[in-house]
């Protein structure tokens, strides 16, 4: 260990080895650059030997948030942890290596989701009151394929009809860290008009 690299005694004072703060950076980097999934802070702190305290994984992160900051690359934090993920205008030239479109979802099953994800816990019975038509089991079922929706209980009326709420996997999906961050319904309706144009 270099005398210079900065080092910290992790959680309590007695603790007998020291970490390498640089070094310790450069492990948490490896494991986001290598793994598909987001990772917790707890998953990372399990990467030292030595029992760390979250403030110092956290300041590291964001040291690594800051040495990325000018590349084609960075690290945010989602619901599900932290990740790196190529930056939203590399996409024009990383959709040459994998010409294939991602999915397009309908304006039924996108309005289905925003309904799902401002209003719940909602049951099928909910969406269609606010959506005016009935609510396909299809458009159900594409959601919960693509790991948006969940059913999380049911309703304590008669019939017991489901409750769905949204996962983490979309807050991930859409890199947010918590509903709080989701568009306003004023801003999701515009996204939906955009989106419907392009398609046709």
């Amino acid at each position: 260990m270099s005398e210079q690299a900065e080092t910290l005694s992790p959680q309590n004072e007695e603790a007998a080895v020291p970490v390498d703060a640089a070094q310790f950076k450069q492990v948490l980097e490896a494991a986001l650059l290598t793994t598909q999934e987001p990772l917790s802070l707890a998953e990372l702190k399990k990467l030292s030997d030595t029992p760390l305290d979250n403030k110092f994984v956290e300041e590291l992160l964001e040291q690594l948030v800051q040495d990325y900051a000018d590349s084609g690359v960075e690290l945010g934090r989602v619901a599900n942890g932290w990740r790196f993920r190529a930056r939203p205008e590399m996409q024009v030239w990383l959709d040459r290596l994998n010409p294939q479109k991602p999915p397009r979802y309908s304006r039924a099953v996108m309005e289905t989701l925003a309904i799902i994800a401002y209003r719940q816990p909602v049951t099928r019975g909910d969406i269609e009151e606010i959506r005016g038509v009935v609510v396909s089991s299809q458009i159900l079922k594409t959601l919960e394929a693509r790991g948006w929706i969940d059913v999380v209980g049911t309703r304590d009326v008669p019939g017991k009809p489901s409750l769905f709420a949204t996962t983490k996997q979309m807050l991930d999906d859409l890199n947010l860290r918590s509903l709080q961050e989701l568009p306003s319904l004023e801003e999701m309706s515009g996204l939906l008009e955009q989106d419907e144009q392009a398609a046709s």
